[in-house]
């Protein structure tokens, strides 16, 4: 427990201080974010607002998450590095990385496209790739396709291949996700926050129970989620409304990648959607409106993702964000209240 108050205290004075250093370096060397030019015409005055601010979240999580295994106690010896914890960790610098590509290429053609699709996509299978070699060579991850535990839907393994088919998907999917909820100042950071506690609770839960959920790294795990939550929230102390910064690709990649690699390594891949349920809801809804103009010339919001809908609707910015924060909350309420009752029912099948 103690390892788990450090690395979140770390993670949050890291970027808490971090970013507003970020912020100043970023304005003198004139490193602002275009606007898109179709989105709310809200949405103007933000222009040149400084971007490329997930740099301070990936710190305060990489500080937190190594602050959490030093050692507490004179005499004793820190928590341990596992490979499942390091494999998420390479995947969220990782995706980092292509992430700051695609803000450093927006910022210097001065437009709100960065990275061409193709680029994109394959930088974020390359880091997916690299995240299941690590996972199934030296962490030795579960392939079972699994909702609250590894054998809560089917005992059988599925074959390395297509577990790594799985998890490349699931990464991708989670990345952009997460990317497009990335529209309103502080939604990302906020949201994520929620999803990220989710996955340390039950990863404190997963080491407390070893022998029902046989996740070695479960504790290191939990370390890396609170770490990744203490970086959001210093980082949302900046990007609430109105932002001083926003996080870019660097961050909405890395907490995708973050996110969806917990949900790999601890064996909750079905319950991912409800855990990040509002990461879903704005997806689902990007989609249905370029599914519906495609084929029938028609649009079912006034603009996707969800958020500018309502934005359009005449709701106030923070007004949406904060009713978004709440389904936030209560997906992660959802998703928790899940795992706790199969654990129950578990024991009173025992």
């Amino acid at each position: 427990m103690i390892a788990l108050l450090l690395a979140g205290a770390v993670s949050i004075v890291v970027s808490l201080v971090g970013t507003p250093l970020l912020i100043r370096w970023l304005q003198a060397n004139g490193i602002g974010q275009p606007i898109r030019e179709d989105g709310p015409q809200g949405h103007f005055v933000k222009a040149g607002t400084p971007t490329m601010g997930g740099l301070a979240i990936v710190a305060g999580a990489v500080a937190g998450y190594v602050a959490g295994h030093l050692p507490t106690r004179p005499g004793q010896p820190g928590q341990i590095f596992t490979w499942g914890g390091l494999a998420i960790l390479v995947t969220v610098v990782c995706c980092a990385a292509i992430g700051l590509s695609d803000d450093w290429r927006k910022v210097r053609q001065e437009r709100s496209s960065g990275l061409s699709r193709k680029a994109r996509i394959g930088g974020e299978i390359a880091a997916a790739g690299l995240f299941c070699l690590i996972a199934l060579r030296y962490a030795h991850v579960k392939t079972n396709l699994s909702f609250t535990r590894w054998d809560a839907l089917a005992a059988t393994a599925m074959p390395s291949w297509l577990w790594v088919i799985w998890a490349v998907l699931l990464i991708i999917a989670t990345c952009n996700s997460v990317n497009l909820a990335d529209g309103l100042d502080g939604l990302a950071a906020g949201s994520a926050t929620f999803a990220l506690s989710a996955f340390a609770i039950i990863g404190f839960w997963q080491f407390r129970h070893f022998d029902i959920y046989a996740v070695p790294q479960a504790l290191d795990t939990a370390l890396l989620a609170i770490a990744l939550t203490g970086g959001c929230v210093g980082f949302l102390w900046w990007n609430a409304a109105p932002a001083r910064i926003f996080m870019g690709d660097t961050g909405s990649l890395a907490i995708g990648a973050g996110i969806a690699g917990l949900a790999l390594v601890m064996n909750l891949h079905l319950l991912l959607p409800v855990i990040a349920g509002l990461f879903v809801l704005i997806t689902l809804s990007d989609i249905i409106q370029i599914v519906s103009f495609r084929l029938f010339h028609k649009r079912v919001f006034r603009m996707a993702p969800l958020h500018h809908h309502f934005e359009l609707l005449g709701w106030p910015e923070t007004t949406v964000l904060i009713r978004f924060w709440i389904l936030a909350g209560l997906c992660t309420a959802m998703a928790i209240g899940i795992f706790y009752a199969d654990f129950i029912a578990l024991g009173a099948a025992d």
